[in-house]
């Protein structure tokens, strides 16, 4: 009898031991730490080899030495642009959403579910349904990227030209939006440096130059966020679709499937490495997470919660 009861107590103990300590790995940030704004600035084409191999970006590297980075972080295949913004947006890859190409539009896959708006359930619609009252805005140059999002869940949605007139793309646009508007979830996607790499190269001079200038607008993108107040109460996550080798990409190289991801403002570690493996697809999650927004059950995305304090 005495032993019935003393392996019943240890059993006991090792099941209250492992919850606690399940609940403490996978600790979320507390509520009161989250923020009112998510803004998330996308550069079409920025490999994450750049960043260490010519690239000055000193609002990049602000952000890295002030927030959490994983340069290691992947594309899903194949490593092209429509395809990665959708899984970026969307949670999950071309297997559940069913974008596979370079310049998908519709599915060619069908999608494993629908959502209110028509499409695969992603993030402007979830978070449009979960709060009615958000200010949901987008600014992109690339025309691919409206067929990848819930427009008709947004409050602003503006496409920038791209062309040597409109040097700054998004920009100038973002910026109005945010001292106008001060949204709660706000988008920018930028076209290059993805054309100056098919043009000149990924490691050509021109390549540099030009995610240098992006470094330029994201800093005004940032300043902007400052001077409507709500710098405090932001978290900049900062990233790209997919990288590039030679004048191309959509390929298995790492140079190709590596890029960016950065996280940056409040609640943020700062100096910090992500050390778990991330994918394109955690995004979304991270971004339902900050906003409070419900993960649907056919998302696969998880969100980071490591770079959390």
């Amino acid at each position: 009898m005495k032993k019935t009861i003393y392996l019943a107590i240890c059993a006991l103990f090792a099941c209250c031991f492992w919850a606690c300590l399940s609940s403490s790995s996978n600790d979320s940030a507390p509520v009161e730490n989250l923020p009112k704004h998510v803004i998330l600035v996308g550069f079409d084409g920025w490999s994450a080899y750049s960043v260490n191999n010519g690239a000055d970006m000193p609002t990049v590297r602000r952000l890295m030495a002030e927030g959490s980075t994983d340069l290691k972080s992947r594309s899903v295949l194949p490593s092209s642009s429509a395809v990665n913004w959708a899984s970026m947006f969307m949670g999950a890859g071309p297997e559940l959403h069913g974008y596979t190409e370079w310049g998908s539009r519709v599915p060619e896959l069908p999608s494993r579910t629908i959502g209110n708006y028509e499409i695969f359930p992603n993030i402007f619609g979830l978070y449009r349904q979960q709060a009615p009252q958000a200010e949901i805005g987008l600014v992109y140059e690339w025309i691919g990227i409206k067929f990848l999002v819930d427009t008709l869940a947004m409050d602003y949605v503006q496409q920038a030209a791209m062309n040597v007139e409109n040097p700054d793309g998004c920009t100038p646009f973002a910026v109005n939006y945010i001292k106008e508007k001060k949204p709660n979830f706000l988008a920018v996607i930028y076209d290059q440096p993805d054309g100056t790499g098919h043009g000149q190269g990924w490691e050509s001079p021109e390549y540099f130059a030009k995610i240098n200038h992006l470094d330029q607008c994201l800093a005004q993108i940032i300043q902007a966020t400052e001077e409507a107040g709500i710098l405090d109460e932001t978290v900049f996550i900062v990233t790209s679709d997919h990288g590039g080798i030679d004048k191309g990409h959509g390929g298995k190289t790492m140079k190709e499937m590596e890029r960016p991801l950065i996280f940056w403002g409040k609640g943020i570690k700062q100096g910090h490495t992500i050390e778990e493996s991330t994918m394109i697809y955690d995004i979304a999650s991270t971004i339902a997470y900050l906003l409070g927004v419900e993960q649907p059950q056919v998302w696969t995305g998880r969100p980071v919660i490591s770079v959390f304090e």
